[in-house]
């Protein structure tokens, strides 16, 4: 079983974007989801800084776009699909839930809305990392923080004012590391409700269709059937945390065995591998992890079917 998972805002780095575009076709598909972003994505995939692609309204189309084009280079139907945060927009357009190009625009929508939120007061994230989880969450429940991302792990991300987070950092939970994320706001909070209005607006808009195949959602890491019932949840999730944790615990109940992470691949298969052992994965980084990806697939697909043929019969002893 192959699950194809798609990750979120702080993936990208500068110029990550520039070895997808190489591959035959890919800069003009790239170049009509510009037009659908209303961004020249081009530009901030192959030559924008790290403070330009940190900008939450050009961070979350450029990481569709990219997790669309690399997954399409694969190009191989997974037994699962799921994504952290934004990349559950890149999974939902690989299950044919969205268009692409509206996957894309409605993404480039949700960018602006969470910055424009995030605008409103001074917010961000920090992750804290090891720690029991219980005494982590009681702490940020102290602190009147919010656990966004719940990964495993052993991480946690909190969420919640400038001042809420210093505190954080100045007052551990015990055994546990804080790192102050680069990101422009509280996201996955209650301070993204405004967000959640403005793509309350645009959803009824979007051309819907069920999922082709089983499509994991981080609210609950619950597998989810309806085309309709994504896009609500991909609506609410500005402000509600995502629950990886989840996701993963449905992966091992679905036996998984590959994960193969789309561009800019890298973070969710650092949590697989600790948290999932025994479970391969690769992360495709530039058209080079191409290769090594079909090699994992077929390999994977040869151990399924040596698994499921039946067993010789031991010559009866007379």
């Amino acid at each position: 079983m192959l699950v194809l998972v798609a990750p979120g805002q702080g993936a990208q780095t500068p110029g990550f974007l520039a070895p997808w575009l190489e591959l035959p076709g890919a800069a003009d598909r790239l170049a009509g989801w510009s037009a659908a972003a209303e961004l020249d994505l081009a530009r901030y995939g192959t030559e924008a800084d790290a403070d330009e692609i940190r900008d939450t309204k050009v961070a979350q189309p450029l990481l569709v776009a990219a997790g669309l084009l690399s997954a399409d280079a694969l190009g191989v139907t997974p037994g699962m699909l799921a994504g952290h945060s934004v990349g559950e927009i890149t999974a939902a357009a690989l299950a044919g839930v969205i268009p692409a190009d509206e996957a894309v625009a409605f993404t480039a929508a949700r960018g602006r809305a969470m910055a424009e939120a995030a605008a409103v007061t001074g917010t961000g994230m920090s992750a804290v990392l090891g720690g029991d989880p219980d005494t982590v969450l009681a702490h940020l429940d102290s602190l009147g923080l919010t656990p966004a991302n719940i990964n495993g792990a052993g991480q946690i991300v909190a969420a919640g004012t400038l001042e809420q987070l210093a505190e954080l950092s100045a007052n551990r939970p015990e055994k546990a590391r804080v790192i102050a994320l680069k990101v422009a706001g509280a996201f996955h909070t209650a301070h993204m409700a405004p967000a959640v209005a403005a793509l309350e607006a645009l959803a009824p808009k979007l051309a819907v269709n069920d999922p082709s195949v089983p499509y994991v959602s981080n609210a609950d890491g619950q597998t989810v059937d309806s085309g309709a019932e994504v896009v609500r949840r991909l609506v609410v999730q500005v402000s509600n945390p995502v629950r990886w944790d989840l996701c993963m615990e449905t992966f091992v109940a679905r036996g998984v065995t590959a994960i193969i992470e789309v561009s800019p691949g890298g973070t969710l298969v650092g949590l697989a591998k600790r948290a999932l052992p025994g479970v391969r994965t690769l992360a495709l980084k530039t058209p080079e992890d191409l290769d090594a990806a079909r090699e994992l697939i077929a390999e994977d697909a040869e151990a399924a079917a040596a698994s499921e043929a039946p067993a010789e019969q031991e010559p009866l002893q007379r």
